[in-house]
């Protein structure tokens, strides 16, 4: 999609912000920096656009996001009007975190990169942000930094990885590398075989291929609004994605002459359709959180029973990882995002009023894109024939769970699952539990202790839910957690459980082989104890100590909300 602007400079005033420190005499010393940092006189009079990108080399989702930035950069630059100066912050890679106490870092990264965001353009006065995210927490982090800011913003998502090959193996990503951990305690992988998929998993830059975290939460931020059309499925190596960085410029400049706000975009409206694109992609647990808190930014009334009434209404049509087929290239190959929001639109599932940074409102940006058809592919099923007629992501109460939890049921668990008890204090014991055979079929792995507070930071439970899988016993047992799971967790899975355990919830009183029951239909998940027996166990309860005591995590864990709440810290 190409970008025009109208009108000229200086009937607009663009440089609202900056104009504070280049315009005003009595302010010498700042703009001796800007001459410093080589502004020539005509550049003071340009509106600054800040391009922050999370990039650093050490993880394959954000290794290329400062190249993308520095073509942004001379997009913006080539605008008339416009000056771009890029700033960076930092990331976390869930992938090589995953498994490890530095897991605990992933979701306190997207408070550090909000707070960042806000502290460098709120200081330098930049008149509109443009975001360039990789990995998962990158994105909401971007989105509630603008939307605290609120001036205009564009988020340029890094875009998806090609899929891994080795021999027989197809469409190998970072999924493949942990199952093959359970095969290899399962003895179903030879040892070449095993070093062969981790060496062929991650064949270069961009995030997760399949519709995990990242993928998700570019596809949902696409239906919010706050990207560009196709942004959100254009892969990172691609011709496609070198043009959305080049039409930047004038895309921001567009935003800045109507003064489109992300606070205009981002409206009650537009999460609906936000969440709808999750419900029907198949898309991550994590998508519940961090709507959650990017609703919170802009002071949108969102609530994770929000999350079940979309839910009930919408069915998931998408046939990706990790619970089917395909990976997020495949569907950029049949018309990606847009396309597949054309089709929901016309089934009337979206909001076509809904305004976006493209200047125009949804239905305006998809009125021209061909509509989907289901005669030569299976990435998205028809209405008619869909995976699951509900959606997949359901918010459970019960006992175990006074204030909610998220279940991911994709359609191929099944929707009941009642079993015995097998509790684990963090997903290392879990792994210890797996390899010394504790776990058996018709569990209920419990593993706890690892909320927000309690972690502290609620780490992903990916490597015990791959392990799981690898070792057989992905059918025949569910776990449940008042921790959170990876977009490439599939399995019979209940997260998100609030009140966590170090907050007095139910999950730190369960013992080896109670009862617990779930059920994805009424949505209960409950311990089957008596209350008596309950409040034996309240009595002798010993609450952990805490597992930081200074630093970011100390900090986090003092004031974040729980996951029913977003986890957010600023509220």
């Amino acid at each position: 999609m190409e970008f025009k602007y109208n009108g000229k400079a200086e009937e607009v005033e663009l440089n609202k912000y900056s104009k504070t420190l280049t315009q005003d005499e009595t302010q010498p010393a700042t703009q001796a920096m800007f001459y410093g940092i080589g502004f020539k006189d005509d550049d003071f009079a340009k509106a600054q656009v800040g391009i922050v990108s999370m990039d650093w080399d050490g993880n394959p989702c954000n290794m290329h996001l400062g190249q993308l930035g520095g073509q942004i950069k001379k997009s913006v630059n080539a605008t008339d009007g416009l000056v771009g100066l890029q700033f960076h912050t930092i990331g976390v890679s869930d992938g090589i975190a995953n498994g490890t106490d530095g897991m605990r870092y992933s979701l306190v990264s997207r408070e550090v990169i909000a707070d960042s965001i806000e502290t460098n353009a709120g200081a330098e006065y930049y008149d509109a942000l443009v975001a360039v995210p990789g990995c998962d927490k990158n994105m909401p982090g971007s989105i509630i930094g603008m939307a605290r800011l609120n001036r205009p913003s564009i988020m340029v998502y890094g875009g998806t990885i090609k899929p891994g090959k080795y021999k027989d193996y197809e469409s190998l990503n970072i999924v493949s590398a942990f199952e093959a951990l359970g095969e290899k305690i399962k003895g179903s992988i030879s040892d070449e075989d095993y070093h062969g998929v981790i060496c062929n998993s991650i064949p270069g830059a961009g995030a997760c291929g399949g519709m995990y975290t990242a993928n998700t939460l570019a596809s949902s931020i696409e239906a919010l609004g706050m990207s560009l059309p196709y942004s959100s499925s254009n892969p990172a190596v691609s011709p496609e994605k070198q043009n959305e960085c080049d039409n930047i410029g004038p895309a921001i400049k567009l935003l800045l002459e109507k003064d489109i706000k992300p606070t205009d975009i981002m409206t009650r409206e537009a999460f609906e359709n936000a969440i709808t694109i999750v419900m029907v992609l198949g898309g991550s647990t994590n998508a519940v959180l961090h709507l959650l808190a990017m609703a919170n930014a802009v002071d949108v009334p969102l609530t994770i029973d929000d999350f079940q009434k979309i839910a009930d209404k919408t069915p998931m049509l998408g046939n990706f990882k990790p619970s089917y087929k395909y990976m997020m290239e495949d569907m950029h190959k049949i018309g990606g995002v847009p396309r597949v929001m054309k089709y929901l639109l016309d089934k009337g599932m979206l909001h076509g009023e809904c305004l976006t940074v493209t200047g125009k409102t949804v239905a305006e940006n998809l009125a021209d894109i061909e509509p989907l058809e289901f005669e030569t592919q299976d990435i998205i099923f028809p209405l008619e024939k869909p995976i699951k007629v509900t959606g997949h992501l359901q918010i459970l109460y019960g006992n175990l769970a006074e204030g909610g939890s998220v279940a991911k049921i994709t359609g191929k668990e099944g929707e009941k699952f009642t079993g015995t008890a097998r509790v684990f204090d963090g997903e290392q014991h879990f792994i210890e539990g797996i390899e010394s055979g504790r776990l058996h079929a018709g569990d209920v792995a419990v593993i706890r202790n690892i909320g927000p507070v309690g972690a502290p930071g609620m780490p992903e439970m990916l490597k015990p839910t791959s392990a799981l899988i690898g070792a057989g016993l992905g059918e025949s047992c569910a776990l449940i957690t008042d921790g959170r799971f990876s977009g490439g967790t599939h399995g019979f899975v209940v997260g998100h459980i609030v009140p966590e355990a170090v907050n007095g919830g139910l999950i730190g009183l369960v013992e080896d082989d109670d009862i617990i029951e779930i059920d994805a239909v009424t949505n209960k998940i409950n311990l089957l104890v008596s209350d008596e027996e309950i409040a034996k166990r309240r009595v002798k309860y010993v609450l952990p100590e805490p597992k930081a005591k200074r630093g970011v995590l100390y900090k986090y864990a003092k004031t974040v909300l729980d996951a029913s709440h977003g986890c957010v810290t600023d509220a």
